[in-house]
């Protein structure tokens, strides 16, 4: 089943995926050892991941599909999208570093 954006086109499906699949490993790496950090215990330390997961897989969702606009999209030249890639992996690698920083202070 094709996903559809709110005009019914045919939308990709694996970009809204991957960021999805992406927000589930990161909430569930991290949310539960921030959880204990911060001192809760019994459900809320899954509970609390979990909203956030939902949180970011429905911000995905109407980012990726909902308000999708396929004719809009093209090749994009060599140069933009390097920079692209650039300046995803300098803001990835800023937030594992900044979601890591609390484990390490006592």
């Amino acid at each position: 089943m094709p996903l559809r954006n709110r005009d019914g086109t045919a939308v990709d499906a694996v970009p809204f995926l991957v960021v999805a699949s992406m927000a589930v490993l990161v909430c569930y790496s991290f949310g539960p050892v921030y959880a204990i950090t911060i001192g809760l215990s019994g459900p809320a330390v899954f509970g609390l991941p979990t909203v956030a997961c939902l949180a970011a897989v429905g911000v995905a969702y109407h980012r990726l599909v909902y308000t999708a606009r396929p004719e809009l999209r093209g090749e994009l030249p060599a140069g933009q999208r390097i920079e692209g890639l650039f300046y995803a992996a300098l803001v990835g690698a800023a937030v594992l570093v900044a979601l890591s920083l609390p484990l390490f202070m006592p």
